[in-house]
């Protein structure tokens, strides 16, 4: 009975063992480039000796991946950017609801799951960039406007495949409705100066270039053209500050559901929510902390100050499959 009662002991121990030697590693997926987020994963182990193992591809694939593996997967977090891509890998049941007070208090509620199954880790706006030397931005106001006359000939527009403008979209059918955003992006397409552009910096270097006037870009190409070029003609406009404010979006991670290390790796990502991580996030790549009590890099402050919109990012991924059919019937390819 006693020699029994040692063997489960020393099982016991055994596996109370194994289980610490686990911890001390963690596999992330991501989608964001790695050299974004090995600043911040090597910062993590050198805190708390947690090793962070990734893999890093497009976010269709990483899902598609964690889908096949099921059980047998090794990530324990995927990350990735827009609400949107995030919204489709909880609708595929790839997270685990998350209970943690540190990224409630952390984290606005409009920019994580209601749920808990995945948390904003920084953010950018989807702004109106515009020439320096042919748009006077006093004759800016909204993103509607650009559907105006005036503007055409003037616009540039980025690829509706990427899931940036979609999400866009999808919150201006949550504010507008079908309609009149169908109207708004007929438009823009009317008001175009040239053939859609694969990316965002390519359509500011157009801007800079004079290929075209305005454009619709997210913040941190802008930053990033800005630091190679303090020199460029464009400048950021922030729309729709009489009523909704800016479309912002995020980057963001939850903890995947057959993650082998999950109380490890909740602790991981309420890291990512404090003001140490943050202000990694902020300063590489040129964005805004999901964080509220940090304040922005001194490059992305002297953008000014802008209202953002209040609506829950949660929006851009649930109204996903009818902007990308809206803008399909549009037009925009």
């Amino acid at each position: 009975m006693s020699v029994i009662r040692s063997i489960a002991a020393i099982s016991v121990a055994l596996t109370a063992f194994t289980g610490v030697a686990q911890a001390k590693e963690l596999v992330v997926y991501s989608s964001r480039q790695e050299h974004l987020i090995t600043p911040v994963f090597d910062l993590y182990t050198q805190k708390t000796g947690v090793k962070i193992n990734y893999i890093t591809d497009s976010e269709g694939p990483l899902m598609a991946r964690l889908k096949a593996e099921g059980r047998n997967t090794p990530a324990d977090i995927f990350m990735t950017v827009d609400a949107g891509n995030l919204w489709q890998a909880q609708q595929q049941d790839l997270f685990r609801k998350t209970d943690s007070e540190v990224i409630r208090n952390n984290i606005p509620a409009q920019y994580r799951a209601e749920g808990g199954e995945w948390t904003g880790l920084s953010l950018r706006a989807r702004t109106i960039a515009y020439s320096t030397e042919r748009v006077d931005p006093a004759t800016l106001s909204t993103y509607e406007a650009l559907a105006d006359d005036s503007w055409k000939g003037r616009v540039c527009l980025r690829t509706s495949r990427k899931v940036y403008n979609q999400s866009l979209t999808a919150t201006m059918i949550e504010t507008l409705g079908a309609e009149q955003t169908g109207e708004v992006i007929k438009g823009w397409l009317a008001n175009l100066a040239a053939p859609i552009f694969p990316d965002d910096t390519a359509l500011i270097q157009a801007i800079d270039a004079g290929q075209c006037d305005v454009g619709i870009v997210n913040t941190y190409y802008f930053g990033r053209l800005a630091q190679t070029n303090p020199d460029i003609k464009v400048k950021l406009f922030w729309p729709n500050q009489e009523d909704r404010g800016v479309h912002v979006n995020i980057s963001g991670a939850g903890v995947t559901k057959y993650a082998k290390n999950p109380t490890e790796a909740t602790k991981f990502l309420e890291w990512l929510t404090t003001e140490e991580a943050q202000r990694i996030f902020a300063d590489v790549n040129q964005e805004f902390p999901a964080n509220a009590s940090l304040q922005p890099s001194e490059e992305v402050q002297a953008w000014g100050d802008f209202k953002a919109d209040t609506i829950n990012v949660e929006v851009a991924g649930r109204r996903q499959p009818e902007a990308i059919m809206l803008m399909d019937r549009m037009g925009w390819n």
